[in-house]
């Protein structure tokens, strides 16, 4: 009975980080890093605003919210 628990719980927890990863990856490109040395929209791999300003400190580099996010999406 006490060996049930523990493989009970990392079950659960395996199911719920298994849904919960494809909500990270949608969330973690709302920021682009922009400037001369990337393409458009730019490096979209920031999900706050502040990671993006951190990475463009001390560049010519800028932030902005990615195309993808800044448009409301159509059915």
């Amino acid at each position: 009975m006490h060996r049930v628990a523990p493989m009970l719980t990392l079950l659960t927890a395996a199911v719920f980080l298994a849904f919960l990863e494809p909500v990270r990856a949608a969330e973690a490109d709302r920021y682009c890093l922009r400037g001369r040395n990337w393409g458009f929209p730019g490096n979209c791999q920031f999900a706050t605003h502040s990671q993006c300003l951190a990475a463009a400190s001390g560049t010519n580099a800028y932030c902005g919210i990615n195309p993808r996010y800044a448009a409301p999406r159509r059915r």
